[in-house]
């Protein structure tokens, strides 16, 4: 039996993250009040007591992949020193972006900036044009660099101990150099925890997916928005995801993805071309300046004598922060999956500046035309649902029933390559990192990812769905900490080992050189003593011949 097919079986870890989410689904279906209640004490005891905490250590994620960037460590690769990528540069940013924030950029795209501009602004005032400045400016901080920092030190983190170092692919493995024995209890705690903030944070999203197509269906044709048409939804959804999951990443997920990348890129555009695109132009230019201008003030705002902005905080930012946590050990480890062969610097530039700079430009065009819509009164955007705000926007551009038919089939595509890759990672999680998960496992988890969203659906809605998000990150983050001392340790543990090559090396040179000294030495000598043979010989055969003319002219006389 081979190290992997042993692996395929369910231990430990696999068992407990599945009964504490079947407790949760029971509690959710069948004590609904009680769950929200719980989940939103819960969650507010941590955003109030914890938002500095939140905000210190994503920062602190910022600046170490800025290091590693510029740091000699971005050399060393993500697998062998002559592996090259699995994936082309097209195929491997589409997977990022499907796994990594596709819902979510459908989502928010225009509900967000319009919150900020009309409903309930960063500063404190909405409708202004210093409200649309700011809007897009704190939808940068929420979305870039930042959070994607996050995703780069976890799939950084898998990705180095697995390909390089010989790992199993799993959460607690990452923290070998500062943990004596990864399979022990402590080990699997490490793994349970990365399981359930990965299924919450998928939940979530999963959860906003459904929402949201729900609302385009009745923004289009009229039906009820209720919680029985979101679960035909998920129920309808689930299925298509279990069956893409099957077939593997290189088939369902690559595909889909590649299909997402092309729909959204067609919704961009169409938005570039149809929508207030010199306003979004102008904006885009004037909000990136203000970002990259007051980004450390943005990264350590937290307003302590400010009750009205302290709470915007906690439900945004510190709410982003948490989902990007939550996201994370999923995200991390499908990026990993898909990454290997590729420099540390490649890697971390391209997980970390590429999408940030998409991500830009997309809520400048998609929020910029909403943010102008609502200032110039063509549509109160505000006053809709927020997930029907995408479609509101849309109602106001030309061939509207088209675009957000191709809305509905982008955000379902998103949803399902979310789940599709959810299982894979959470299969490969639940049995000690194995790259090809088996089928059953798969299927367990997709379903369950589904229970879970629909009973948080149920038993609160979105605001439940967000609340257990944060609170399942929250002891994930201890982990990320661990996870990046124990990355930087290992780093310069390579480090020691290269030079320490490099050491060797040189004294093999040295010796070599040497030995090719002496021996040229030796080659020098031979012909010196040739040298000096062959004069000896040509003397004598003078003189002999010297002699014998002597003798010749003696005989004459």
């Amino acid at each position: 039996m081979n190290n992997e097919t042993k692996h395929q079986k369910f231990g430990a870890v696999f068992y407990w993250s599945v009964g504490i989410l079947l407790v949760l689904i029971f509690i959710g279906a069948f004590a609904p009040k009680v769950m929200e209640n719980y989940t939103a004490a819960i969650q507010s005891a941590i955003t109030s007591t914890f938002g500095w905490y939140y905000l210190i250590i994503v920062t602190i994620f910022v600046c170490v992949c800025l290091f590693l960037i510029v740091s000699p460590y971005g050399k060393l690769k993500l697998g062998k020193s002559d592996e090259k990528p699995e994936y082309s540069y097209p195929t491997w940013f589409a997977l990022l972006f499907s796994a990594g924030m596709g819902t979510g950029l459908l989502f928010w795209g225009t509900a967000e900036p319009i919150s900020h501009f009309a409903i309930d602004s960063p500063t404190g005032q909405t409708g202004t044009d210093q409200a649309a400045m700011d809007a897009l400016r704190y939808v940068y901080f929420h979305w870039g660099i930042h959070g994607w920092s996050i995703y780069v030190l976890i799939a950084l983190c898998l990705a180095f101990f697995n390909f390089r170092r010989g790992g199993d692919g799993s959460i607690s493995s990452t923290l070998s150099p500062i943990m004596k024995n990864t399979d022990g209890p402590l080990g699997k705690i490490v793994d349970i925890i990365g399981i359930i903030a990965t299924v919450a944070g998928i939940a979530t999203t999963l959860g906003f997916g459904a929402s949201q197509i729900n609302g385009g269906i009745s923004y289009i044709w009229n039906i009820p928005n209720s919680f029985l048409i979101q679960l035909v939804i998920i129920i309808i959804i689930t299925v298509i995801f279990l069956i893409s999951a099957t077939t593997g990443i290189d088939k369902g997920i690559k595909i889909l993805s590649n299909v997402n990348m092309i729909l959204a890129l067609v919704l961009l555009v169409f938005f570039i071309v149809f929508g207030s695109t010199v306003y979004s132009l102008n904006l885009f230019t004037d909000t990136i300046g203000k970002y990259i201008q007051r980004l450390p003030e943005m990264s350590f705002r937290l307003t302590p004598n400010n009750e009205q902005s302290r709470e915007w905080i906690n439900n945004w930012t510190i709410f982003y922060w948490a989902w990007w946590m939550a996201w994370s050990p999923y995200v991390g480890t499908f990026i990993a999956r898909v990454s290997r062969g590729r420099t540390i610097r490649e890697f971390t530039i391209g997980v970390l500046l590429v999408p940030t700079i998409v991500t830009f430009i997309w809520f400048a065009f998609l929020g910029g035309t909403a943010i102008d819509m609502q200032m110039t009164g063509i549509a109160d955007l505000a006053s809709m649902n927020t997930e029907q705000m995408l479609f509101g926007t849309l109602k106001e551009m030309p061939i509207s029933f088209i675009t957000s038919l191709l809305s509905l089939i982008l955000i379902s595509i998103f949803f399902i390559t979310s789940g599709d890759s959810a299982t894979v990672v959470l299969g490969m999680q639940s049995v000690k990192g194995v790259l090809n998960p088996s089928n059953r496992n798969k299927l367990i988890w997709g379903v369950l990812l589904s229970a879970i969203a629909t009973v948080l659906l149920y038993s609160g809605g979105l605001q439940a769905l967000q609340n257990t998000m944060i609170i399942a990150a929250f002891p994930f983050s201890f982990v990320m900490i661990l996870m990046t001392i124990s990355l930087i340790k290992e780093l310069q543990q390579v480090k020691r080992e290269i030079e320490l090559s490099g050491a060797t090396k040189d004294k093999l040179m040295s010796r070599r050189l040497q030995k090719q000294l002496i021996k040229q030495e030796l080659k020098e000598e031979k012909r010196w003593i040739e040298s000096k043979m062959e004069e000896e010989k040509k003397r004598l055969k003078k003189k002999k011949k010297e002699k014998m003319e002597e003798l010749n002219n003696k005989k004459e006389e």
